[in-house]
C-alpha cells in the first residue's frame, strides 16, 4: 500500500475524553491507558494539557519518558494556548520523547468570530498580531526539538474569516508546523451547507498550500465533536471527500459534551469501506484492530460506562437474542453482524430471552457440556422460559444452565410440613420425588431433626449420598428475617455437589438445600457429557 493513503490516528482519549465531566483517571490508570494504546497502535497520542495542572504535566512526561523510546512507539502529543509560559511548561512535559523524535506541540488559536470575541476580548480585533504570534510561538516550539500541530479552534465555523484562517494556516507552516487541524469544535458542521461545509473549506486551504507550498509535507487533520451525532460522518467525509490523513477522536466517542468521533468506528469504517478489494489506492490505518475491544472496555471500565447498543464495542454489539436470528447466527456467524467480532477482539454470544427457541438454549446446553437432543430441545426452551416468564430482558448462561438442571431434577417440591418429637421426626411434602408423586410422608426414629427424615427418604430412591457440611445464618435480624442453608453431599466417588436453600423456617430452608444438592448431583450423574 501506497504510504500517503495511510491514515493516521490521533487518540485524544487522555486529553479531550478527560475533559468531559465524569470521565477523570487516576494517574496510574493514565498510565495503563497510555501502555494499552500503544499496544493498539496508534500513531499520536495526546496525554494531556501540561500548563493546566502539575498532575497533567506529571503525566504526560512520564508518558513521554516511558513510551518515546520503545519500538513503534506513538508520537506523545501535548496541548497548549499560544502563550510563552505554556509554550515552555508544554514542551518540557515533552523533552524526553524530543531526543526520539516523538514530541508533538499542538497549539491553537480561535478562528470563529463569535469564538474570537469570548475567547480573546478585544485582541481579537488585532489579527495580524493574531498571525504573529502564532509564527513565533511555533517557531519557539520547533525550536525546541517539538513537531508542531496547529488547530484553527472553531473552523467550522469560520465566516467570513476565509482569508484570515488561510493566513494562520501560511504562517504556521511557514515557521514549521507539519500538521493542520481543521475541528468541528461545537459538532455544528453537515454536509448539507454546501460550499459552506468545512470540508469544502479544507479542500480550499489544501489547494492554496499545496500551490504555495510545493513539495512540502502537510498533514491535514479531522477533530469533529459529536453534538449532532455527526462527528464519524464529518470525520470520515475528510478522508474520502477531503485532504484528510489523519483523524482525531477518543475510543467509547468520549469526550466533552457529547464527546468526540468514536476512533473504534472510525477505524473500522475505513478498514471496511476505505480499502476494498476494488480500490485501486486503498485507505488503511495501521491499528491492531483485534485490540480494540480491550482497550474500549478499559474506557468503559475506568472511564465512562459505554452503553450495550454502542456501535463495534458496546455489549450488544455481537449479541443476539431473537429467535430467528440465534437459529440462523448458528449455523452462520456473520449472516447477521457486518463484520466478524473476533476483527476486534470480541466475539459473537447468544442472550437467551423470551424470542428465543430450542436450538438456541440447545447450543449453550451443550456447550455447558449436558444432554440435550432434538427431541426435547423445545421443551427444555419452553420449561425456562416460564420459568422466568418476568425476565424479559432475557437471562444468563448460568440462570439457564440452573433451569434446565431444574428441568431436569427428580425432586421438586411445592411444599414442606414436618413435625418432630422426643424420638421421632416426620416430613411431608407435597410434589414429585422421583417416582411418587402427591403427598409424600416420611418418618425417622430418633433424636435428629427433619433434615434427618428427608435424608432417609432420599436415600431409598438415589443411595450413595452423604451430607458433608451443612451452614445456616440468617440473613437480617427480628423476626422477618430468612434463613439461608447451605449443604454439601459426596457421593462414592468423592464428588461433591452444592445445594442452597432459603426459608423463614430454619428447618425448611435445610431441606430446600439438601434437594438442590441432591438434584444436582442427579444431574450431573445423569446427563453430563464431559
Amino acid at each position: 500500500m501506497e504510504k500517503g493513503r495511510q491514515i493516521q490516528i490521533f487518540d485524544t482519549t487522555l486529553r479531550d475524553g478527560q475533559q468531559c465531566p465524569g470521565a477523570g483517571m487516576s494517574f496510574q490508570k493514565n498510565l495503563e491507558y497510555a501502555r494499552l494504546a500503544w499496544r493498539v497502535g496508534v500513531d499520536v497520542l495526546e496525554a494531556g494539557f501540561p500548563s493546566a495542572s502539575k498532575i497533567d504535566f506529571d503525566i504526560v512526561q512520564t508518558i513521554a519518558n516511558e513510551l518515546a523510546g520503545e519500538k513503534d512507539a506513538p508520537v506523545i502529543a501535548a496541548l497548549c494556548q499560544l502563550r510563552d509560559e505554556q509554550i515552555d511548561r508544554t514542551v518540557e512535559a515533552l523533552m524526553p520523547a524530543v531526543k526520539f523524535g516523538k514530541a508533538r506541540l499542538h497549539v491553537y488559536v480561535p478562528v470563529a468570530p463569535d469564538l474570537m470575541q469570548a475567547s480573546l476580548g478585544d485582541k481579537a480585533a488585532d489579527k495580524k498580531q493574531i498571525i504573529s504570534d502564532v509564527a513565533s510561538f511555533i517557531k519557539r516550539a520547533t525550536s525546541a526539538g517539538c513537531e508542531v500541530e496547529f488547530s484553527p479552534e472553531g473552523y467550522s465555523r469560520q465566516g467570513e474569516n476565509f482569508d484570515f484562517v488561510t493566513d494562520l494556516i501560511r504562517a504556521a507552516i511557514e515557521s514549521g508546523a507539519l500538521v493542520i487541524n481543521c475541528p468541528d469544535t461545537i459538532g455544528g458542521a453537515y454536509r448539507l451547507e454546501g460550499e459552506e461545509y468545512f470540508v469544502e473549506k479544507m479542500n480550499r486551504h489544501a489547494a492554496i498550500i499545496l500551490k504555495e507550498f510545493p513539495g512540502r509535507t502537510v498533514v491535514w487533520s479531522m477533530h469533529c465533536h459529536n453534538d449532532y451525532g455527526l462527528a464519524v460522518e464529518n470525520t470520515l467525509n475528510g478522508v474520502f471527500f477531503g485532504p484528510a490523513r489523519q483523524i482525531e477522536g477518543c475510543f467509547n466517542g468520549i469526550g466533552e459534551r457529547a464527546g468526540n468521533a468514536a476512533l473504534e468506528q472510525c477505524i473500522m469504517i475505513i478498514k471496511q469501506f476505505g480499502s476494498r478489494p476494488d480500490a485501486r489506492d486503498p485507505y488503511f490505518t495501521n491499528i491492531h484492530t483485534e485490540r480494540l475491544q480491550d482497550i474500549c472496555n478499559f474506557v468503559s471500565t475506568n472511564m465512562l460506562p459505554c452503553q450495550p447498543h454502542w456501535p463495534i464495542s458496546g455489549a450488544n454489539a455481537a449479541k443476539h437474542s431473537s429467535g430467528g436470528h440465534t437459529n440462523a447466527v448458528l449455523k452462520n456467524p456473520l449472516v447477521y453482524q457486518p463484520f466478524d467480532p473476533k476483527d476486534v477482539g470480541s466475539d459473537i454470544s447468544l442472550l437467551f430471552g423470551p424470542l428465543s427457541g430450542g436450538n438456541h438454549a440447545k447450543s449453550i446446553i451443550l456447550e455447558a457440556g449436558y444432554q440435550c437432543t432434538d427431541s426435547e430441545k423445545a421443551e427444555i426452551a419452553q420449561f425456562i422460559k416460564d420459568l422466568y416468564h418476568d425476565r424479559r430482558k432475557g437471562i444468563t448462561e448460568a440462570e439457564l444452565i440452573k433451569g434446565y438442571i431444574q428441568f431436569r431434577s427428580p425432586i421438586r417440591v411445592e411444599s414442606f410440613d414436618y413435625s418432630k418429637s422426643a424420638n421421632k421426626s416426620s416430613v411431608q411434602l407435597v410434589g414429585k420425588v422421583f417416582d411418587e408423586s402427591g403427598t409424600i410422608i416420611e418418618n425417622h426414629d430418633g433424636r435428629d431433626s427433619a433434615l434427618a427424615a428427608l435424608k432417609k427418604l432420599i436415600d431409598r430412591k438415589l443411595p450413595g449420598f452423604d451430607i458433608l457440611s451443612h451452614k445456616s445464618a440468617s440473613d437480617g435480624e427480628g423476626i422477618h428475617a430468612r434463613s439461608i442453608s447451605t449443604i454439601v453431599v459426596t457421593d462414592r466417588d468423592r464428588n461433591s455437589f452444592e445445594g442452597a436453600g432459603e426459608d423463614q423456617d430454619i428447618e425448611i430452608s435445610a431441606m430446600k438445600a439438601l434437594i438442590s444438592a441432591v438434584n444436582n448431583a442427579y444431574v450431573h450423574r445423569n446427563f453430563r457429557t464431559v
